[in-house]
């Protein structure tokens, strides 16, 4: 090769000429988008309607890409396009689950009796002896806990497992206590962190709280390898028909916490080695699948998962993100960690999971290893703790942009608001509990602390950056549905929920977006819509940002697009 000869280019992908020098185009893309309105988020280029991609990222808009080939031609027909929708906390392994058992909600079964005839038609399709699992059911709609001696009647004896709405507590029939050692319901122990309802005789009524749960849930957990994997399947076939192309799923790695088992990270691994996790994976280890690991230098011990793993392992498709604690219970469970008594069962302030000393503990341990942490928290009780916790390991373990969660956030005065804003703390409160369950929720707080339910102006109006979550399968996982609630604020009989913290559509749809991407360290590379991000994209059916925002929950979603790849089409990517 001659002097100052330019070498030979052996790629598919050559470059053209562009007049910026360091803005190269590619010649031939893997896939070109046209005849979009995208909505990209980003400042500097808020609107367009061509988009190309090469190895999975954007490459350029309108006059960049025009005029290029590719490999994939897409017309998306004048469609709507906004950067991929992400949930920061959304169950998919459980939401799985659900789609492949017996749905028991309120909009499936809206009676107790109701329920009791789901239990009797699934368990007529069952051999003698097996388990009818379900979940779903809300007693502040169907008005009242299912019981063990129905549950039993109604199953011809078979054993019975129903998971109620929130996953903070769970009704057995007779024959699952029975099989779990405690026949006739009677000798059931107490449980430090959970709650076992009894009749005056003593015996269980088949309501457990909280960890208590573990009396009959162990005998279900681990579940096979294959159960999981289909569950998991399941779960993100139906996210990407939802429009989300990333999703943060809280809890895995535990029987007695949250999740399926030790070897959950496998299971997910292997969903995505058969090509059925399409949408893309953030996984948040149970905090008591870490451990006391020993010195792993001169005068320092290891607390975490073994070699060294931490938050931020993995890649674009399947990462290990912040590690997950549970320090109370739920709201419409009048479980949740509250610093006054619930407005409709007087002598009640719910519970803490973990003593003090062990929650704080978790939390400076974690935090001390690198990890960063997603407390769940509830109550305003439970708040003001976790945060204490969160404050002091800061204090003596100093670190940057650690960005710890609280999960949910549900009840938070002016000066909890303004605490978190300071010590940099991401809330990660769920929009469509305000309708499917909101109605639950002012009878628990009454009309004077629901005002403090679930904000969300008051943290963007304090600086603090807001991401989108659904907790699914606890209601609804449509992110459409929950923006709708961000933005209209009012419960499923009408009645008006905290109105002042409602949000624009806009700001919604950036939490859903650049807020929840912002939640796990990937503002990086998601969010928005600009060059050299991920090219991943949701189609909707009209313009999120111009309709009536009483219509915004009747939006349907055209296609996802994952990577520039379009893995869902409801007949938008033509």
């Amino acid at each position: 090769m001659r002097p100052g000869a330019r070498p030979p280019n052996r790629g598919r992908h050559r470059l053209r000429e562009n007049p910026d020098p360091t803005r190269m185009i590619p010649v031939r893309l893997d896939a070109l988008f046209h005849n979009g309105r995208f909505t990209t988020l980003d400042r500097d280029r808020p609107q367009a309607t061509a988009l190309g991609v090469l190895g999975g990222r954007i490459a350029g808009f309108d006059d960049e890409v025009r005029g290029l080939a590719a490999d994939v031609v897409v017309d998306l027909g004048g469609a709507p396009v906004v950067p991929g929708l992400n949930d920061a906390h959304h169950h998919l392994s459980m939401r799985g689950k659900l789609i492949r058992e017996l749905d028991v909600s309120a909009e499936a079964a809206p009676t107790l009796d109701a329920l009791y005839r789901a239990v009797a038609e699934r368990a007529a399709t069952l051999p003698a002896g097996a388990w009818v699992t379900g979940a779903g059911y809300d007693q502040n709609k169907i008005g009242a806990h299912p019981t063990a001696e129905a549950l039993h009647r109604a199953a011809g004896g078979r054993p019975v497992w129903l998971a109620h709405t929130s996953r903070h507590m769970a009704v057995a029939s007779t024959e699952a206590f029975a099989l779990a050692g405690y026949p006739d319901r009677l000798g059931v122990p107490d449980v430090p962190g959970g709650t076992v309802v009894r009749d005056d005789d003593g015996r269980a009524t088949g309501l457990l709280q909280e960890r208590a749960t573990v009396l009959v849930d162990r005998l279900l957990r681990p579940e096979p390898t294959e159960e999981v994997i289909a569950n998991i399947a399941a779960g993100a076939h139906a996210a990407l028909a939802d429009g989300l192309t990333s999703v943060t799923e809280p809890g895995i790695g535990t029987v007695e916490g949250i999740g399926h088992g030790r070897a959950d990270l496998d299971s997910f691994q292997r969903t995505r080695e058969r090509g059925q996790l399409g949408v893309r994976m953030t996984v948040m280890p149970y905090i008591t699948a870490l451990r006391d690991c020993g010195p792993f230098e001169p005068g320092g011990e290891w607390f975490g998962l073994d070699l060294g793993v931490r938050t931020g392992v993995g890649d674009g498709r399947l990462r290990i993100g912040p590690v997950k604690i549970l320090s109370d219970g739920s709201l419409i469970g009048r479980s949740a960690a509250m610093c006054c008594e619930y407005e409709d069962t007087p002598g009640n302030q719910g519970l803490m999971l973990f003593e003090p000393d062990e929650l704080r503990r978790y939390i400076l341990e974690a935090h001390r290893c690198h990890w960063q942490i997603a407390t769940h928290a509830i109550g305003d009780a439970a708040l003001g703790a976790v945060l204490d916790a969160y404050e002091e390991a800061q204090q003596k373990y100093p670190r940057e942009d650690v960005r710890h969660r609280i999960e949910h956030c549900a009840v938070a005065d002016d000066a909890a608001v303004a605490r978190i804003a300071r010590l940099g703390v991401i809330p990660v409160p769920q929009g469509r509990f305000l309708s499917e369950i909101g109605d639950g929720l002012l009878a628990a707080l009454g009309p004077e602390r629901s005002r403090l339910a679930y904000r969300m102006r008051s943290f963007l109006d304090a600086g603090v950056v807001l991401p989108g979550s659904t907790d699914a399968p606890v209601v609804a996982a449509s992110p459409l549905l929950s923006i709708h609630d961000m933005v209209n604020r009012r419960t499923a009989s009408g009645q008006p929920i905290a109105p002042e913290e409602a949000v624009t559509a806009l700001e919604a749809l950036r939490a859903y977006t650049v807020g929840s991407a912002y939640a796990v360290h990937e503002e990086a590379v998601k969010g928005t819509l600009s060059r050299g991000k991920l090219a991943d994209f949701t189609v909707l059916s009209d313009d999120l940002l111009a309709v009536d925002s009483a219509k915004i929950g009747e939006i349907g979603v055209g296609a996802t697009v994952v990577g520039g790849e379009v893995v869902y089409n409801d007949g938008a990517a033509k």
